[in-house]
């Protein structure tokens, strides 16, 4: 019983020294934004709490043109998102019908493309992109993302997939359902689960991406490029206001889909 209380405990600090080490970061974000610079960047013994708090820097931050580039970001992410589940759900049903061993291979093999330095992709698509008109648009943008997002999402679904009882399908199609609604109106409202948690990774990994975008969208560029451009120009206290302003919506709807991040479904090809 004793060595059961001591685990729990390590258990315990183990897990708050972690949350200190993740939110550190964004703490320190916070008293970029809100707290008077003479007491952060401006002093020589910044105060690691805050002495006070201010709204000028969130105001300067809205004579920013940050508005423009948040649309752009949100467009994209949410072309991602769909796109990951409009090609991962059929894609993922078929390797779920293979060898789980063959489908962990294939699964396996479309993260070729990740391993390669993105910057070698985004320059010839933004050639290709330029013959047919779509450079520095949205849907260009959102296909380079999901060379990137597309395998992830396909091996969270194809965990989701293999995670359901065979014999659904089988009795699906006793009862005379086809192959379109027995994947679409059986299977995928019963992996939802993975559903969400593709869509909502996909989503996550699209919103804050630089590579493509700053080769794809310059003109137009998304909002993690106009905060950097932002930062180099030595505006480091509005852009902290906005991004902390626009990071507090992902936070929440992380925390509110988490439940969603089951280990099963994120094993993906390896399950089964």
């Amino acid at each position: 019983m004793a060595k059961k209380k001591l685990r729990g405990y390590l258990i315990y600090i183990a897990v708050i020294i972690l949350s200190i080490i993740f939110l550190y970061p964004l703490f320190i974000l916070f008293m970029l934004a809100f707290v008077p610079a003479q007491y952060t960047i401006y002093s020589a013994y910044p105060s690691l709490y805050p002495k006070g708090l201010t709204l000028q820097y969130f105001e300067e931050a809205l004579k920013i043109n940050l508005v423009g580039p948040l649309i752009k970001s949100l467009e994209v992410a949410f072309m991602v998102g769909a796109m990951a589940l409009a090609i991962g759900i059929p894609a993922a049903y078929g390797l779920s019908k293979l060898k789980p061993n063959l489908a962990a291979g294939i699964s396996t093999l479309f993260f070729l493309t990740n391993m390669m330095p993105s910057i070698t992709i985004a320059i010839p698509m933004a050639v290709e992109f330029l013959k047919f008109g779509l450079y520095d648009t949205s849907i260009s943008l959102a296909l380079a993302q999901e060379l990137v997002v597309l395998p992830l999402s396909i091996f969270i679904l194809l965990g989701a997939f293999q995670a359901l009882p065979k014999d659904l399908e089988a009795q699906a199609r006793v009862d005379g359902a086809g192959l379109f609604r027995t994947i679409y109106m059986i299977l995928t409202p019963l992996a939802k689960a993975g559903v969400v948690a593709t869509f909502l990774i996909a989503w996550m990994m699209s919103w804050d991406e630089f590579t493509f975008a700053i080769f794809l969208s310059p003109i137009h560029p998304t909002l993690p490029i106009i905060i950097y451009e932002n930062i180099t120009r030595g505006n480091i206290l509005a852009t902290s206001a906005f991004a902390i302003v626009v990071t507090i919506p992902v936070i929440i709807l992380a925390v509110v889909l988490a439940k969603y991040l089951r280990g099963e479904y994120l094993a993906g090809g390896l399950n089964g």
